[in-house]
């Protein structure tokens, strides 16, 4: 299994690894990586493999059905050979803007009390849909007005590891209704936004920002039903 290392400093903009595994369709399996597999609505990483004066471009990152992270060549060019001493380098402007609208939409999460049935990080910002009741929509404008406060507020970012039986034991830090936690590891990583997580506490292996200041100014761009239970909320940088 790769190591990953922006579990622990999502400010790693590259390491040295090793190829471990070239799959049947071009992908690069790595020792150890910074770079973030799709999950969770958010993307994966793009970047770059470098190695013996040349590079792979890499389109995106992937998890195989083995769970496996797989580094997705964006052509069909050389390939690293397995056993290669390889630098893997982020596209630091598209992963810091994942990390800010992460950081974002666990700000939403907190400012809307109800549970969530999906969500997604796209270029601008993000959205998340809720389980909202009729008559309890939020207000676009009070709902931005208070992300914001949460942003300028500078609230730290960190993480601390609780054992699946801690998780199994705290079922209300799960707030989506379909994706849950993954568990079987041993150990689960909760993110704490805010001192000892006041402002938002819920496990999440995703990248964020190190304080909500770095997120910058939002904007609230549409509150919309999207059928019988959800109300999706859509976020974007100001």
């Amino acid at each position: 299994m790769t190591a990953l290392l922006f579990r622990d400093d999502a400010e790693l903009k590259s390491c040295e690894a090793t190829v471990i595994a070239i799959n049947e369709r071009g992908g690069i399996v790595l020792d150890r990586t910074v770079f973030y597999a799709t999950a969770g609505g958010q993307p994966g990483d793009k970047g770059r493999v470098i190695w013996n004066g040349s590079e792979t471009v890499i389109a995106t990152t992937i998890y195989d059905e083995s769970k496996n992270v797989v580094h997705v060549p964006a052509g069909t060019g050389a390939l690293p050979p397995i056993g290669a001493t390889v630098t893997a380098e982020l596209d630091w402007a598209s992963r810091n803007r994942n990390m800010r609208a992460h950081t974002m939409m666990h700000l939403l999460c907190a400012s809307v009390p109800f549970p969530v049935t999906g969500g997604a990080i796209g270029e601008d910002g993000g959205r998340i849909d809720f389980d909202i009741p009729e008559g309890q929509i939020p207000d676009k404008a009070e709902l931005a007005s208070r992300i914001n406060r949460l942003i300028t507020e500078d609230h730290p970012v960190s993480y601390r590891w609780i054992t699946d039986q801690e998780m199994a034991e705290n079922q209300h830090l799960i707030r989506t209704m379909s994706v849950k936690p993954p568990m079987g590891s041993g150990s689960v990583r909760l993110v704490m936004i805010g001192e000892n997580g006041k402002v938002d506490l819920q496990p999440c292996g995703g990248t964020h920002a190190k304080s909500t200041a770095a997120i910058g100014p939002v904007a609230v761009a549409k509150i919309e039903n999207k059928g019988r239970i959800n109300r999706r909320i859509r976020l974007v940088f100001a």
